[in-house]
């Protein structure tokens, strides 16, 4: 029981360190601006919609590997022999994706692989599954 109830916070964990480093590599890469990091949400929207576009698609690589790591890691953690705890990392990560989303002035393609990528909790959580 308890293995089930730490598997979700152990896959959110492990997702969001995926998100910060990559994120931090593609913030190394292309820099925001010096005030996008303190809150500054007007800065911060300025800097999405002129940003190149693999500053953005870091973004939904950071996703891609969060959202696998993040399922495989619920999955192991639970032991349980289902997806639930995969299942339930991807969706709070995806209720936080379309919240940073409306959030911000991302364009269409984005939002599409945005809410794709979380998805592969279950590519995650399959392999983790398997004997």
């Amino acid at each position: 029981m308890l293995r089930r109830i730490l598997a979700v916070p152990a896959g959110l964990i492990a997702g969001i360190i995926c998100i910060t480093i990559i994120e931090k590599i593609g913030h190394y890469l292309y820099p925001p601006p010096a005030g996008a990091g303190s809150g500054d949400m007007e800065t911060m929207k300025e800097y999405v919609m002129q940003a190149p576009f693999m500053a953005l698609f870091f973004v939904i690589i950071a996703y891609t590997v969060a959202a696998f790591v993040s399922g495989f890691t619920a999955s192991k953690v639970a032991d349980n022999g289902k997806h639930t705890s995969a299942a339930v990392c991807g969706a709070i990560f995806l209720f936080i994706t379309i919240y940073m989303m409306f959030s911000l002035p991302t364009p269409v393609w984005f939002w599409i692989l945005g809410i794709l990528v979380w998805g592969l909790v279950f590519a995650g959580s399959k392999l983790a599954l398997k004997k």
